[in-house]
């Protein structure tokens, strides 16, 4: 097999299995482990996957902060807002995670409907003075890169909580590797908030299906449903809706 040959089949099946073990590659090609560890060096070193020890993972692109993420897909995001706004019941406990499209699915909520809103973001907290809902602030140390409250405090509020339903945002989804996100602490936080909550819908675009990013918050099985683009590539989609979620197109 060509060199050629050898990187395109590994840029297929980091897209498909999320990872690379160099070992298992190497049986199966009948290779030795050295020409695929040399593959994946040369691979990492043009930036197209990321070194791991036994084999690589793909790379997740650097989020931008959220300043600039507010420019991104902000047709698509307002979409999956309204989509996801339409599942929100008056008299619910509804936990909105941080991050630009739950912003759009904040915007898109009725703004007489009588619930209460928890947030650990207080960029999501804000938008929300002119609603009717009660709103609940969760406090903690601020990762201003998303504007989200993490921490000790953060963790002992929301263990006080029983959300009806958690809006969660990612960075990246994967079949095998379930949602991720880009912090340690974030992640944690996101998994205590799905603990606590009768169900987890997850708002995702589409460059985030597929990809990989460093620390996981939950398994797939682990959430109820996902609001996605309509329109997307049916291979995206699909592992998905052979797991049972409840894909919700918007």
């Amino acid at each position: 097999m060509l060199t050629s040959q050898r990187r395109a089949l590994i840029s297929a099946r980091l897209t498909r299995d999320g990872q690379i073990v160099a070992g298992e590659l190497a049986n199966e090609l009948d290779l030795s482990e050295d020409t695929i560890r040399r593959d994946l060096r040369d691979m990492a070193a043009a930036g197209l996957l990321k070194r791991v020890h036994g084999g690589a993972l793909p790379i997740t692109p650097p989020l931008p902060d959220l300043e600039a993420r507010q420019t991104i897909s902000s047709d698509v995001k307002k979409r999956l807002g309204r989509r996801a706004a339409e599942l929100v019941r008056a008299g619910q406990l509804v936990f909105i995670d941080g991050g630009t499209t739950n912003a759009e699915l904040v915007r898109a909520l009725p703004r007489d409907m009588k619930l209460t809103i928890v947030s650990h973001s207080p960029a999501i907290a804000a938008l929300l003075e002119k609603h009717r809902a009660d709103v609940i602030l969760i406090g903690g140390s601020l990762y201003k890169h998303s504007m989200v409250a993490t921490g000790a405090a953060a963790l002992a509020a929301i263990g006080m909580l029983r959300p009806d339903i958690f809006f969660l945002g990612a960075t990246a989804i994967h079949p095998a590797h379930g949602l991720s996100t880009g912090d340690y602490e974030e992640a944690a936080i996101k998994r205590a908030i799905a603990a606590q909550s009768t169900e987890t819908i997850a708002l995702l675009t589409e460059e985030k299906f597929g990809a990989v990013s460093p620390h996981r918050i939950l398994q797939v099985d682990a959430v109820a449903g996902l609001v996605l683009p309509s329109g997307m590539e049916p291979d995206l989609a699909a592992p998905y809706r052979v797991k049972g979620l409840r894909i919700i197109e918007a």
